[in-house]
């Protein structure tokens, strides 16, 4: 009955049923992973067009850096 359960009702391993009970990892299930947290669309653009700045190197910066180079910006001119 239990292997019913975890295989036709939970589609899981033991093993992974275990793993997520005792140290919460929870099993694999095709879901795409979490973003990372996305920055405001007027500070990429202001991020670009004003500094300056590529694409690739906005996509880097974290939500708190990207405020950061702005500011300096803004304040320095650099």
């Amino acid at each position: 009955m239990w292997s019913h359960i975890l295989r036709d009702q939970l589609v899981v391993t033991e093993n992974e049923f275990w793993d997520c009970v005792i140290d919460g990892r929870l099993p694999d299930r095709g879901a795409p992973p979490a973003p990372k947290e996305s920055l405001p669309a007027e500070l990429v653009y202001l991020l670009i067009h004003r500094v300056g700045l590529s694409e690739e190197a906005v996509s880097a910066l974290t939500k708190d850096d990207a405020v950061a180079r702005l500011q300096r910006y803004w304040t320095d001119g650099t």
